[in-house]
């Protein structure tokens, strides 16, 4: 791992930096890169500004291991008010939460409980709920969780991470199932024990993940979403796709709101379904970091951002 992208994980672990920068003017000005403001209204205005350039959306409020279940109930009534925003507004947009955000380390009932809450309230609007992934210890639980909201429900979505070193038996495991999977890179501080530290690892496990991945969509078996700004990867897989004759609406791509914001118009112009995923809330701190950790080049383009007039 890179002393950068080291230095960027660790920060996003920090309390105390969080709390500064929350209180800083230009720490402010630089997350609004990665994401259209703080509140659930922004994100929909952004949606909708999308939608008329023929583009859908993923939304997810930031915040993660909340410490009351008062804090989960919260974040689901937040979630069932937003599929009901979403409904009156007529947008194109895909929920997707993070399992800590709904009590996963005070109570997996709890959590699943309120999973499938809200699993029905995305049938009930036509649209589909994901279940994001966390860091490695958060595995198995989240998988879990997966399987007892696919039993019950068809259109949810769990995220997986290429990086992790047990994803290609994660995938197996799933593909019975006829899975709907985002496949990410990954971007948590793990042991290289558990994740591969080195960009050509997990580009190569992407890859191949990703072609597992494409060939069972090919089947009509799995969902399959690429989640990645990685154009050289895309246009490798879009050619395998291609290659496979995955039917249109078995797979798409899903990008980050601010990131690469011209490959994701020139991948739709070519005929991609392109995704745009869009955070909002206060607890942008750990997120950002992690962000700007997946590629630390960021770090220049934002200074450079700021100090521009």
């Amino acid at each position: 791992m890179s002393l950068a992208r080291n230095l960027l994980l660790r920060a996003s672990r920090s309390k105390w930096l969080a709390h500064q920068a929350s209180h800083r003017a230009f720490a402010q000005r630089a997350v609004r890169r990665f994401m259209p403001g703080e509140d659930v209204g922004a994100a929909l205005d952004a949606s909708a500004a999308l939608k008329a350039a023929g583009f859908g959306t993923v939304l997810t409020q930031l915040g993660e291991n909340l410490t009351t279940l008062a804090e989960a109930d919260a974040v689901r009534d937040h979630y069932l008010g937003l599929f009901d925003q979403i409904k009156a507004r007529g947008l194109p947009i895909q929920v997707s939460v993070k399992p800590t955000q709904l009590g996963l380390d005070l109570s997996a009932g709890a959590c699943l409980a309120h999973l499938l809450v809200l699993a029905a309230k995305a049938e009930a609007t036509g649209t589909w709920l994901w279940l994001d992934m966390e860091d490695s210890s958060y595995v198995d639980r989240t998988l879990e969780l997966y399987r007892g909201l696919k039993a019950r429900h068809e259109k949810v979505g769990i995220c997986l991470q290429a990086y992790l070193r047990r994803t290609p038996a994660d995938v197996a495991g799933l593909l019975p199932l006829k899975p709907a999977i985002r496949l990410v890179k990954g971007a948590y501080a793990e042991p290289p024990t558990v994740a591969f530290e080195s960009k050509r690892e997990t580009d190569l496990a992407y890859y191949d993940l990703a072609n597992t991945l494409l060939g069972a969509a090919a089947r009509r078996e799995a969902y399959t979403i690429l989640g990645t700004h990685d154009i050289g990867l895309i246009d490798r897989l879009s050619a395998r796709a291609s290659e496979l004759k995955v039917p249109d609406g078995a797979w798409e791509i899903h990008m980050l709101y601010g990131i690469r914001s011209a490959d994701q118009r020139a991948l739709q112009a070519g005929g991609k379904t392109v995704r745009i995923l869009i955070s909002y809330g206060k607890s942008w701190f750990p997120w950002y970091m992690r962000r700007l950790a997946e590629r630390p080049a960021n770090v220049w383009f934002v200074v450079k951002s700021l100090l521009s007039p």
